[in-house]
């Protein structure tokens, strides 16, 4: 699978991670399903140029006082330390486009003998009309018209579509490269089909990225390839519906972004990505400070349960008798993990995942109040699953979720605290309920009253 990287002039957001958590979840259930993955990711670091502007590169080194290279190398250290973050596991390979420029060259030349592209002016341009199916990527995903047209309006353009493959630069711009056409650099299309193709052949299985890049750069990566390859370049197209602000993309341009870094002050990895993957990845979301909010005490349900799982796990020796009783009745449930790989194998569906999860996380919480000599054979098939779907899959569930003895036992006091504060409440005696939550938050425990039930967590985590 070959997934289409951020242009590293700045730190990503929030949008970016949408993108980059789902394409993680995808490479992680594939691997849970037995495939061998092979997961490529480029950076845009070359290229990323509209008419009438400087590269943003560019742009950005010359502001700082450093060059472009500078530049992009802080800000892919910026985004490894953003997904490490996050728990996006590294993907195979991460290319750089300006290591492939002059693949990029040879490429293009072969476009221009195969009478695809043609020069023009100071550029190179792909020629849509030798393509009959330009378009069709986006046509079939969105019923857009063919021909869109390409962010560079050049005036040699034999067809408003036609997209550059490569323009020609002056002599100050730090990011050139010689070239038959002269000094130059590639454009923004191109550097993706090079880098999919040197990797993973001229056909690979998956290509994903954002739903906000479809037009034009995925009908232009899709045209090009094929017309290189002579045949298509990927069997899939998953494409990530936006995250919105307002109605609109959230975007570094559009000033309406949030950092990962700065979200990450704000909620933990895990409600990040709970957020990001309970809707269908191709729609588009709007961020909303109360869905992250949620999020957050779904996940930190979800971590409790788990931990008092583990607990009891430590506390509960191999046994037969109700023990095996007990097993027995746990496998004779609904089958959690079919029916979670069910929901992924259907176009990853990972909203439908998370209520899978979230079912076991209800069942689980029935056994260990219900049942004090559940065997530790039940337990431990409790926790695989949680380990193997929540954990591996989702990415929702750290290993370091369980805590030591005294944690366990401050756990239990705040327990027992929301406990009698839970009695006060149905006695109404109000003050005494309220002087509980309040020296709670004091020490540093937040408390969130939900419609069934009293969640909390410790501040700061």
């Amino acid at each position: 699978m070959y997934v289409c990287g951020p242009t590293v002039y700045d730190h990503a957001h929030l949008g970016h991670a949408k993108t980059y958590v789902i394409m993680d979840v995808v490479a992680r259930h594939l691997k849970l399903r037995g495939y061998q993955v092979r997961y490529a990711r480029g950076f845009t670091d070359v290229g990323h140029i509209a008419d009438g502007e400087e590269d943003r590169l560019a742009s950005g080194a010359r502001r700082l006082g450093i060059t472009p290279m500078e530049l992009a190398d802080t800000y892919i250290w910026s985004f490894h330390d953003d997904m490490d973050a996050l728990g996006v596991l590294r993907p195979n390979i991460s290319a750089r486009a300006s290591c492939h420029v002059p693949r990029m060259i040879t490429w293009i030349e072969d476009l221009i003998d195969l009478g695809c592209a043609y020069e023009a002016g100071d550029s190179v341009y792909f020629s849509v009309d030798r393509f009959a199916d330009y378009g069709k990527l986006s046509q079939q995903a969105s019923g857009m018209q063919q021909g869109s047209v390409d962010l560079d309006r050049g005036q040699d353009k034999r067809n408003p579509a036609d997209f550059v493959l490569w323009r020609s630069v002056d002599s100050e711009n730090p990011l050139r490269w010689p070239s038959p056409w002269g000094q130059g650099t590639p454009g923004s299309h191109v550097a993706c089909s090079v880098m999919a193709n040197s990797y993973l052949g001229k056909t690979f299985d998956i290509h994903g990225g954002g739903l906000g890049d479809l037009v034009p750069h995925n009908d232009c990566e899709l045209a090009q390839s094929q017309a290189h390859n002579g045949v298509p370049s990927a069997k899939y197209w998953l494409l990530v519906g936006d995250l919105r602000v307002a109605g609109q993309r959230m975007s570094r341009s559009l000033g309406n972004h949030l950092t990962i870094k700065d979200a990450l002050k704000l909620y933990s990895p895990e409600a990040i990505r709970y957020f990001l993957l309970s809707r269908p990845y191709r729609e588009s979301v709007d961020f909303r400070r109360d869905e992250l909010q949620a999020a957050q005490r779904y996940v930190d349900h979800l971590h409790q349960t788990v931990r008092h799982l583990r607990w009891r796990m430590q506390e509960t020796l191999p046994s037969m008798g109700s023990g095996t009783a007990a097993f027995s009745s746990f496998a004779s449930l609904p089958d959690y993990r079919e029916d979670f790989c069910d929901a992924m194998d259907h176009d990853f569906d990972t909203a439908r995942a998370l209520t899978v999860i979230f079912d076991l996380v209800e069942e689980v919480g029935r056994t260990l109040t219900a049942d004090r000599e559940a065997s530790l054979g039940t337990l431990s098939t409790m926790d695989k699953l949680f380990r193997d779907l929540a954990g591996d899959v989702l990415g929702i569930l750290p290993e370091t979720v369980g805590l030591s003895g005294e944690g366990k036992l401050v756990e239990q006091l705040i327990e027992t605290l929301l406990e009698l504060r839970s009695d006060h409440i149905a006695a109404r005696q109000w003050s005494q309920a309220d002087a509980i939550r309040s020296k709670l938050d004091e020490i540093g425990v937040t408390i969130q009253d939900g419609p069934q039930d009293t969640s909390w967590r410790l501040k700061g985590s």
